[in-house]
């Protein structure tokens, strides 16, 4: 068996993830208190996620939420995959520079300024807050994430695969669907799930281009906030916190069937490789 040997790296790796995680524990544990505040815990209770259960209007709101999320991430992985290769495949130097500048802009703007021109926008225009407001600014902040995620991807793909779609004649179109995709699927995906953690964890923006009764769970939990928070509200994270848990180990094990895959894909083609070569 293998010793355990003490580093002072493990040891700083173990401080920084108990000071991530004890609070988050802390939640889950009072989630369960009978005593219904955070001052003592005063014994085991599942009555707290009871009254989540009843609670309409934050169920809606959270159906609302994902709603939001799944979409905008779903439509700004499209647009942002699209907008990588555009930038990738850009013949000039400086204009690719440029491009890639205006996109990381957005990343590293306040997200106060993005909401507040949103929301200028959307006054300006007449459109009516509410649902397809939160929904269009989703979009707007998470393709430069998703930008980011798959240009790395692109960079690291064989582009002599590309020139030998088109010698055999595949058009633009084949050379997208059967080369570059396959290609970046990774990039894509992580951009999909970045941008779906995005739009779930976004107040800022989000506060300023809601309205018409429509709201996130972040703003709403913001309002309940002020009035003091229930231990529904530690329920309802706790039961988001093992969401979160489930699509990370979800994406994890997708990435390691991937791995896998092109392992034995690549342990294929050096035995074929070895078997033409040999007398």
């Amino acid at each position: 068996m293998k010793k355990l040997k003490f580093s002072w790296s493990n040891a700083y790796l173990f401080l920084i993830f108990a000071l991530l995680y004890t609070p988050i524990i802390y939640l889950i544990y009072y989630s369960f208190n009978q005593a219904g505040t955070m001052n003592e815990f005063t014994g085991f209770t599942t009555e707290h996620y009871g009254s989540l259960a009843d609670d309409t209007r934050l169920i809606r709101i959270a159906l609302d939420t994902f709603r939001v999320a799944l979409l905008s991430s779903l439509i700004a992985t499209i647009i942002g995959t699209l907008g990588a290769i555009g930038i990738f495949f850009v013949s000039q130097r400086k204009t690719q520079v440029a491009l890639l500048g205006l996109n990381n802009v957005l990343l590293v703007s306040p997200d106060v300024i993005i909401g507040a021109s949103f929301l200028l926008l959307f006054t300006m225009a007449g459109f009516r807050l509410g649902f397809y407001s939160v929904l269009f600014s989703h979009i707007a902040f998470s393709i430069p994430i998703v930008v980011l995620m798959v240009l790395p991807k692109l960079q690291e793909m064989n582009l002599n695969m590309i020139t030998a779609a088109k010698d055999l004649g595949a058009n633009n179109w084949q050379v997208l669907k059967s080369v570059i995709i396959p290609s970046i699927t990774p990039g894509v995906l992580a951009g999909y799930f970045m941008a779906f953690t995005y739009s779930i964890d976004d107040f800022a923006v989000t506060f300023f281009v809601t309205g018409n009764g429509f709201a996130t769970l972040s703003v709403e939990i913001y309002s309940r906030a002020r009035q003091g928070i229930s231990l529904e509200i530690y329920a309802l994270s706790t039961i988001l916190f093992i969401l979160a848990l489930g699509l990370v180990s979800g994406y994890y094990f997708v990435q390691k069937q991937q791995r896998n895959r092109k392992r034995k894909l690549t342990d294929i083609d050096s035995a074929n490789h070895q078997k033409a070569v040999s007398p």
